[in-house]
């Protein structure tokens, strides 16, 4: 099969991708377009453009916008698998912490954010499993072997290892981010684990 000579370099590089290679340029497409235009203004016509492909090419694979949204969110969003261990609970914190601020600024992190911040309460529930199994749970549970860690080696209060606790920190950098435009610098974040949290899970009578 041979190529017109007068069709856009980009197209002919579009209609040769196939199978995962195009799958991977759509979903990439849609992150980068949430980061930009946000959710609200995500379309699957500017995710094919974005993509250089068709439309009915994302059409097949993902039939509806949320479908489509939460692979992205799914296959970008970064993996939180091994907790620090750097020889101190409030190092280990801090390494944590840094490594969140990270993902919530990486462009798979702007993308939930959008997501996070624009859905309505219906559309929402959509991305519940995707926001629970790839951030809120992987978190918590570092959170915990870095608390649980602590107790094992008497730096951190025997019964601080609960929900409240756990809570805090995601909590703190949420709600700061969203209200009041923290991009939690390393300074920021210092002082957060020397403020809150340290005294937070300090021994009793220490």
């Amino acid at each position: 099969m041979t190529t017109s000579p007068w069709e856009p370099v980009s197209a002919r590089t579009a209609s040769r991708r196939r199978g995962a290679v195009l799958e991977r340029a759509i979903l990439d497409a849609a992150l980068d377009q949430l980061g930009t235009v946000g959710w609200n203004g995500l379309t699957m016509e500017g995710v094919a453009a974005a993509a250089q492909t068709g439309k009915a090419a994302v059409y097949r694979r993902w039939p509806s916008k949320e479908d489509l949204v939460a692979d992205a969110l799914r296959s970008g969003l970064p993996a939180f698998d091994t907790a620090p261990d750097l020889g101190s609970v409030r190092e280990d914190l801090l390494a944590l912490c840094r490594r969140a601020r990270d993902a919530m600024f990486s462009r798979p992190g702007l993308a939930l954010r959008s997501v996070i911040h624009e859905c309505d309460t219906v559309q929402a529930e959509r991305f519940h499993a995707v926001i629970m199994d790839g951030v809120v749970e992987p978190t918590l549970t570092l959170l915990r072997e870095v608390i649980e860690r602590g107790i094992e080696r008497n730096e951190v209060r025997s019964d601080a290892a609960n929900g409240c606790v756990f809570d805090a920190v995601p909590a703190m950098m949420m709600y700061r981010s969203k209200v009041c435009g923290c991009e939690w610098s390393d300074l920021e974040i210092e002082t957060m684990i020397d403020q809150l949290m340290v005294p937070l899970l300090r021994p009793h009578g220490a």
